[in-house]
């Protein structure tokens, strides 16, 4: 199943320097995610810093579980926004 998930970064309560020193172990568990076909795509945020996933996974809970290993989150910086569940848009099936 595919879900999409929003985030964004506690830029309020953290410093530029501390994002600073996680933004390659970041960049790591990302690719880590991607490489297990839990992370399909993923972009960075053009209003706030943070970033929109799609994501492939069993459940809402599975797409939290692993969200919750990236190292932004692990320290509290980071918030889980949404964790949408997707479904196939009705346009692109047959018509019956």
């Amino acid at each position: 199943m595919q879900f999409m998930a929003l985030t964004r970064r506690k830029i309020d309560q953290f410093t530029d320097a501390q994002f600073a020193a996680l933004l390659e172990p970041e960049a790591e568990r990302v690719r880590e995610l991607y490489a297990e076909g839990f992370g399909r795509q993923i972009w960075m945020r053009g209003d706030v810093p943070g970033s929109c996933w799609i994501i492939e996974a069993d459940s809402e809970e599975d797409v939290r579980e692993k969200l919750h290993t990236l190292p932004m989150h692990e320290k509290g910086m980071l918030e889980l926004l949404a964790v949408v569940p997707l479904k196939p848009y009705r346009g692109f099936c047959p018509k019956k």
